[in-house]
């Protein structure tokens, strides 16, 4: 199965005065059956607001967090820690424990 990947704004910073946005709190989760992985991170900006608070939409954040952010990396690492998930290289437990 492929990976799905869901890139969202979960939160943002901005100035009461002028409504700038300074901060912008994102996730990226990677989802292949039943196995999940994320990241979760922040961006921040520098400036003058050149959209009004108001018509901010979650396309337009997501665009600046990509001028950013490596997506191509961040869903590399997401989908080589789902592969991990598969084939794990280490593992836990006490040989002569029961399986009840």
């Amino acid at each position: 199965m492929a990976i799905s990947y869901n890139w969202t704004i979960s939160n943002l910073d901005r100035k009461t005065s002028n409504g700038f946005v300074y901060c912008a709190h994102w996730q990226c989760t990677g989802t292949d059956g039943d196995l999940h992985s994320s990241v979760y991170a922040t961006c921040s900006f520098d400036g003058d607001p050149t959209v009004p608070y108001a018509d901010l939409t979650p396309e337009m954040v997501l665009g600046w967090v990509w001028e950013q952010v490596d997506r191509a990396a961040t869903e590399q690492s997401i989908a080589d820690r789902i592969e991990a998930l598969k084939n794990p290289v280490d593992a836990s437990g006490l040989p002569w424990a029961s399986a009840e």
